[in-house]
């Protein structure tokens, strides 16, 4: 899986929402059209150009997984998010980076569209933004890749995981290691535009202790004039006996996101090797 991600970083005279998600995604696609629509019109729907867009692609293209999630964590006290490509949108970090420039210089963020004149820009954790140009490395993409071996680890789910089972969004820590497993491996395949297949391995890992709640959280759209429900389980799982075939996806996940609504930056967890912290 090739990766890349683009974070930005800035303080504001107002505290950020708790959930800076719908905020954060609603402003950036406003700029991610103004750089990429090449359509005087504006109007995605009969687009000579669509196909094409990277605006499209991102945010008006359905039944499709989209190769990007944002990132960041719930309550900060400061803007820290991040914008992760994935897969072929790699190439594309220079119209992101210049959208998210455009945000926030331009456009503004937030309902009173504050706009800022100083922030931070990372690609991959390297500084690129420099007396207000943006210098990007010339190789910015990554390529995961798993070293490690089996054993013990800490599953924190930092943003609300929105995981299916039998078909009802999970509300309690009835959740196994499979299921996670189950849906990182899904979402890869579809990240490759791959049919959806059983896990090619046997799971093996036990948990031990769970410490999960349910976080509710609430979207308003007025694209759609409905209310979108982002609730989802935050905590930690500890588990042990996990096979390397299972870290491994484990750490993808901590890449690609897990569950759904990821480009709203839900899913996002970390993984700690509980052994090293003996």
């Amino acid at each position: 899986m090739r990766y890349a991600e683009l974070r930005v970083l800035f303080r504001s005279s107002q505290k950020p929402p708790f959930f800076i998600g719908s905020q954060v995604r609603g402003a950036f696609g406003y700029a991610l059209k103004s750089v990429s629509c090449i359509n005087p019109s504006y109007k995605c729907g009969e687009c000579f150009a669509n196909e094409s867009c990277l605006y499209y692609d991102f945010y008006e293209k359905k039944n499709s997984y989209h190769r990007y999630r944002l990132d960041f964590e719930l309550g900060a006290e400061i803007y820290d998010f991040g914008i992760v490509l994935l897969g072929n949108a790699c190439e594309k970090l220079p119209y992101i980076a210049s959208a998210a420039y455009m945000m926030l210089k331009r456009y503004g963020l937030g309902k009173d569209r504050i706009k800022y004149e100083k922030f931070d820009m990372y690609v991959n954790g390297s500084a690129c933004l420099k007396d207000d140009k943006i210098s990007l490395p010339r190789d910015y993409v990554k390529e995961f890749s798993f070293d490690g071996c089996s054993g013990d680890v800490k599953v924190k789910f930092v943003t609300p995981l929105r995981i299916k089972k039998e078909n009802v969004f999970l509300k309690n820590d009835n959740i196994s290691l499979k299921e996670i497993l189950n849906s990182i491996y899904q979402r890869r395949l579809s990240l490759f535009g791959q049919d959806h297949e059983a896990l090619p391995f046997e799971v093996k890992g036990e948990i031990t202790k769970k410490d999960l709640r349910y976080v509710e959280l609430t979207r308003r759209s007025n694209r759609q004039n409905t209310t979108m429900n982002f609730g989802g389980l935050v905590g930690s799982l500890e588990i042990k006996g996990v096979s390397k075939e299972c870290m491994e996806l484990l750490k993808l996940g901590e890449i690609i996101g897990v569950g759904k609504q990821t480009v709203f930056g839900l899913g996002k967890i970390k993984t700690e090797d509980m052994n090293e912290q003996i």
